[in-house]
This record gives C-alpha cells, sequence and structure tokens, in this order.
C-alpha cells in the first residue's frame, strides 16, 4: 500500500474499529479480529455477523474472495467473502479491511475467515489473479479448487495490451471467443495458436503467463467443480457484485461502513422479494413433461427457468445410443444440424446415474440438455434424486445447524450465546416468511410476535434467575429430582426410533424393488400401446388406399 494512501486512512481505521466494538457490544454473535490481536497494530481487519456463518452452512460451496478494491484505483482496501444463495444471489460470508499487502496478513485473513467457518473448506473459491493470494490460498484452503476470476483476466490484459486493443477492435472478440467456447482442449489449443499467429503475438509475455496458468482460469479447464455458474454470461461483471454500486473509486473508508450496511440490507430485501416469488406465484410450463412439473415445485424461480431452458432444448437434440456394454449405455447427443458438436452421455441405468462430456451438473450443480435428451428416450419420467441439488431448492435453508454437515456445536459460554441467537434467528425468518402469505396470516404473526415480546420482556425485568424460581413457585419443584428417570426415557425413545428408522428404511428398499418392477412393466405395456397405434395407423392407411382403387 502507497504511503500517501496508508495516511489517507488514517482516521478512518479507528472509525470502522469502534463500530465493530459497538456492534459486538450489541450483538455478541458478531465478530471481528485485528490482525496481531492488537487494536493499535496497524494490521488487518476481519469482520462477520452471526448470518454470514449460518448461511455459510448452506451455501458454502462454493466462494468468492474479492479483494478487487485493494488496488490504488480504490480509496479503500477492502475484501469480502461471498457466496451464492439458491436463488443465486450473492452472499455475504465475511469482509476485511487489507491494511498490509504481504502473504502472512492474506494467510491470517484467510485462517480467521476459515476458523469463523468451523475449519468447513469449501469445494471451490475463485479470487482475483494475484501471486500472493495464490500462495494463501494454497496454504490455508489446500483442498479447495482455486480459479482465477476470468474477468480479472479480461481487464488485466486489456491494459497491458492496450495498443493491441486499439489498433485491433476485433482482438477482443476473438480473444473471448477463444476462452468461453471452446469446448475441449484440443479446439482451445488450436483457437489460442490461431489467435496468436493472426495478431503476431506469440512473444507477448502477457500471454505466455496467462496460457501457462490456463487450468486456474479458463472454464474448459475447471468443469470438473462446482463452481455455481449457470452459463458463460455469468460473473462476466467481476467479483464484486455483492457491494457494486454500494462501494466505488469514490467510497472513503469513513463512508464504508454506511455502504456495507446498505448492501447488506439491499441484497436481504432482494431474497426476500424472490422467496416470495417463488413460494407465490406459479411458472408456466412449457412441455406435458412430469419432470417439468416436478422441478417447478421443487427449484427456486432462477433455477426452474435454467432447468426449463435444458429440458426444451432436448426436443432439438435427440439421443442415438452408440455402445451398450455391462448396464452401461453409451448415447450421441447433438443439436439438430449441428452433428460436429455431439456430446457423449454414459448411462447406468440400474443407478439411474449419468454423466455427460459437458459437465454441466459438475459445474453448475443442474442437469443439462444431454442427460435429459438421454432421460427422454428411456422415457425417465421424473428427475432422479441425485440430479437435485438440495443448495438450489426451495427448501435449501430449511436445514438447522445440527445437520450432519453443518460445523459442530461449540460449547464455551461466547459460543453457546452464538448458537442459541443463530437458532432463534432462522426460526424468526421461517415465521415471517409464513406470515408473508396473507392478510390473514400476517396479523396472527404480528399478535404471536408482540405476545412474545411481552414474555420476554418479563423475564428480562425478572432476571437471570425468574424462570427457575417461577417453575420452583409454581410447584413445578418434580422436574429436577425426576431428571435422571426423565434422561432414560429420552435414550428409550432414541433407541426406539432408531429401530423405527431402520424399519422403515427395509420397507422403502423393499417398496423401491415394486415400484422398479412397475415402472418396467408400465414401459413395456406404453410400448405395445405405441406398437398397436403404429400397427392401426398402417391398417388405416392401407385401408384409404383400398377404398381410392
Amino acid at each position: 500500500m502507497s504511503s500517501g494512501r496508508e495516511r489517507a486512512l488514517g482516521v478512518g481505521v479507528q472509525h470502522v474499529l469502534d463500530y465493530l466494538k459497538r456492534m459486538q457490544a450489541e450483538n455478541p454473535a458478531f465478530f471481528y479480529a485485528v490482525e496481531g490481536d492488537n487494536d493499535q497494530s496497524g494490521g488487518s481487519i476481519f469482520w462477520a455477523d452471526a448470518t454470514a456463518r449460518t448461511y455459510y452452512t448452506y451455501f458454502g460451496d462454493t466462494v468468492t474472495f474479492d479483494t478487487t478494491y485493494r488496488t490504488n484505483r480504490y480509496r479503500v482496501p477492502f475484501a469480502s467473502f461471498t457466496g451464492l444463495n439458491h436463488h443465486r444471489q450473492p452472499v455475504l460470508f465475511g469482509c476485511a479491511l487489507i491494511l498490509n499487502d504481504s502473504e502472512s496478513s492474506f494467510i491470517w485473513v484467510l485462517q480467521t475467515w476459515l476458523h469463523l467457518m468451523a475449519g468447513r473448506y469449501p469445494i471451490s473459491i475463485t479470487t482475483d489473479p494475484d501471486g500472493i493470494i495464490q500462495v494463501a490460498v494454497s496454504q490455508v484452503l489446500p483442498g479447495s479448487r482455486h480459479r482465477f476470476c476470468k474477468w480479472g483476466i479480461f481487464r488485466e490484459t486489456q491494459e497491458k495490451l492496450a495498443d493491441l486493443y486499439q489498433s485491433h477492435p476485433t482482438f477482443e472478440f476473438e480473444f473471448k471467443r477463444c476462452i468461453n467456447e471452446a469446448e475441449t482442449i484440443q479446439e482451445f489449443e488450436a483457437s489460442w495458436e490461431s489467435l496468436l499467429q493472426r495478431y503476431n503475438i506469440t512473444d507477448k509475455e502477457w500471454l505466455q503467463s496467462i496460457y501457462s496458468a490456463r487450468e486456474q482460469w479458463v472454464p474448459l479447464y475447471m468443469r470438473d467443480a462446482f463452481f455455481g455458474d449457470l452459463g458463460l454470461a455469468d460473473r462476466s461483471e467481476g467479483l464484486n457484485t455483492f457491494f457494486g454500486g454500494h462501494v466505488n473509486a469514490s467510497t472513503t473508508i469513513q463512508m464504508l461502513i454506511k455502504q456495507y450496511e446498505k448492501a447488506v440490507a439491499n441484497w436481504h430485501e432482494k431474497e426476500l422479494k424472490a422467496d416470495y416469488d417463488t413460494t407465490n406465484t406459479s411458472p408456466v410450463l412449457k412441455t406435458p413433461s412430469p419432470m417439468e412439473k416436478q422441478a417447478a415445485g421443487l427449484f427456486t424461480r432462477r433455477i426452474f427457468m435454467k432447468f426449463q431452458e435444458e429440458l426444451v432444448e432436448t426436443l432439438a437434440n435427440p439421443a442415438t445410443k452408440i455402445e451398450d456394454s455391462g448396464g452401461v449405455s453409451t448415447y450421441r447427443v447433438a443439436k439438430y444440424g449441428e452433428e460436429h458438436k455431439a456430446h457423449t452421455v454414459s448411462l447406468n441405468s440400474f443407478e439411474m446415474k449419468a454423466t455427460c462430456s459437458c459437465r454441466m451438473f459438475e459445474y453448475s450443480g443442474i442437469i443439462c440438455r444431454h442427460i435429459l435428451a438421454v432421460f427422454r428416450a428411456k422415457n425417465v419420467l421424473t428427475l432422479p434424486s441425485q440430479y437435485i441439488l438440495k443448495r438450489w431448492t426451495r427448501n435449501a435453508k430449511s436445514s438447522s445447524m445440527t445437520d450432519e454437515n453443518a460445523p459442530e456445536v461449540p460449547v464455551g459460554p461466547q459460543e453457546s450465546l452464538t448458537v442459541r441467537y443463530n437458532n432463534l434467528r432462522q426460526e424468526a425468518i421461517k415465521y415471517v416468511e409464513e406470515g408473508a402469505k396473507s392478510i390473514y396470516i400476517y396479523n396472527v404473526a404480528m399478535d404471536g410476535l408482540q405476545e412474545a415480546a411481552k414474555k420476554v420482556a418479563a423475564v428480562k425485568n425478572k432476571g437471570p434467575g425468574a424462570a427457575l424460581d417461577g417453575n420452583l413457585a409454581n410447584g413445578s419443584s418434580k422436574e429436577f429430582h425426576t431428571s435422571g428417570e426423565n434422561h432414560m426415557l429420552t435414550f428409550q425413545s432414541v433407541d426406539e426410533k432408531k429401530k423405527k428408522i431402520r424399519e422403515l428404511t427395509v420397507a422403502l428398499e423393499s417398496t423401491n424393488q415394486r415400484c422398479e418392477v412397475y415402472r418396467t412393466n408400465l414401459l413395456a405395456i406404453l410400448k405395445d400401446m405405441e406398437d398397436q397405434k403404429l400397427k392401426l395407423s398402417v391398417k388405416v392407411q392401407n385401408a384409404r388406399l383400398s377404398l381410392k382403387e
């Protein structure tokens, strides 16, 4: 960081620290930390609220670490951790002020953030193309797939090759087409080499460097990991989608907190609207397919629209079986008139699992048109469960903090308070979502909230021992004398539940087997019906010809 910029931050850093201290005093579930454990150390600062931690348990599979604002074009060295919710809107996982551009400072920020998220690695992380950040990510998140932001590469290419962009206006279009549209490694390599030769730029060091790092930013090489991208246009505007429009080149550090709060409120409002639209309006179905109707009831509106697009495209992408061996069938799927762009789908009919050469499900979590075309050819009427990614469904936030994928519940007093806060907040969100559905439910919900507020206020006024004293005064002391007996009954009920679960599992497997038999018989009947219709059609045609004669 330049000395002039460091001086300009000055008092503003203390303003941020005062805000963070106030937020933590008001809400102990709010977290902040200063590098070096000293508010006066001049080290980097990290913070996150309870919502960030809660949302990470739902949507922490792919993360963006945006450090765009730390460049000298901006007045605030601001960084953020964000993800994607079930509507594919950005959600915040934490923020930082990077006051020290050293490798150790980035490692500290990443470690602090990861510790707060209970050490749960994301599947993937996207960052700006930066050598220091690359080293920090490799040390702190060795199990996560690291991707450089494609937009950052494009931006730097335009800066470093400004003369070329000015003298050859077509270069930008051809460069981006080479990156975005290549579907095989051979196709990309040939297109890249052709581009360099056509513009006589084989000696450009910058192009050589980004080519060497191609496996970390060219989409073709990243398709085996989940990033939540739905198409080539995704994230084309860069990383800063959460704070874009709120934090810009003119934002000072004194203005940062106000803009931070505006961005958080803005995206929260957009999520509530998307939740409402998904729950209270119905999409227009474009096919008679039971699978489309099923998906409309499962996915959020944004995700369903993408699924619907893929499903409709199956009508123009027929599947042709080219190989069948050992229960695994291989299909060739191509759009009419574009047979040279065919994709290959392998299907295990017994497990109803398919893989496609386009890898769309792997990197986006949404099934592609090619697999859907094979399902259509096989008369698969509903979407198999393995292709319904919960993070894209209406119920993505229905799981509690005690789910098996959630972090372990801490036991310290501070952490216990955080857990209580998160649990109460999650229950309140469900209450709000239900309460907004109609004016009648809204009035009932408001009455309930007001009554609950009175009870909470009454307990607070009596002090921490009020609840215990109330129990004893009302003759409830038996609860304490018989706690051991109740504990034993709890364990017995747990054993009974486990036994019941085992019984239901066996029954479910048996039902699934019967359903598979029924499905096979149904398909055979449908095939016979189609054959009969065809024969009848031939007879009618022959009869008409006879009449004409």
